[in-house]
């Protein structure tokens, strides 16, 4: 399982993000997605998840301002970011955990700067 992601960078206090996680090697469509992120010094936390069915969960911290979506034709999985804070500077990770085996498979990260 590999899970790619991409659309990091570097923005001001109010702009937009949209971070993208390309998975291969896995039945994509049956999949939980979610995305964490880790701030230096800090747990990773969870951000938002989507269920196979298109359900979505969001932390409190990010709840109207992020959305999470799926391409299942593409095998992608994507954070839409608006309204982004400086707090919300951190690693942002790709995860999800096998259906048969339950291991927990992970991105690589990508890092957004939000600049005050």
């Amino acid at each position: 399982v590999q899970l790619v992601e991409s659309g990091g960078g570097l923005v001001q206090a109010g702009g937009s993000l949209r971070l993208s996680c390309v998975a291969s090697e896995i039945t994509f469509n049956m999949q939980t997605m979610n995305w964490y992120r880790q701030a230096p010094g800090n747990q990773r936390e969870l951000v938002a998840t989507i269920t196979s069915r298109g359900l979505t969960n969001y932390a409190d911290s990010v709840k109207g301002r992020f959305a999470i979506s799926r391409l299942n034709a593409r095998n992608t999985v994507y954070l839409q970011m608006n309204s982004l804070k400086p707090e919300d500077t951190a690693v942002y990770y790709c995860n999800t955990k096998g259906l048969l085996t339950g291991r927990t498979y992970w991105g690589q990260g990508t890092q957004v700067t939000v600049a005050s």
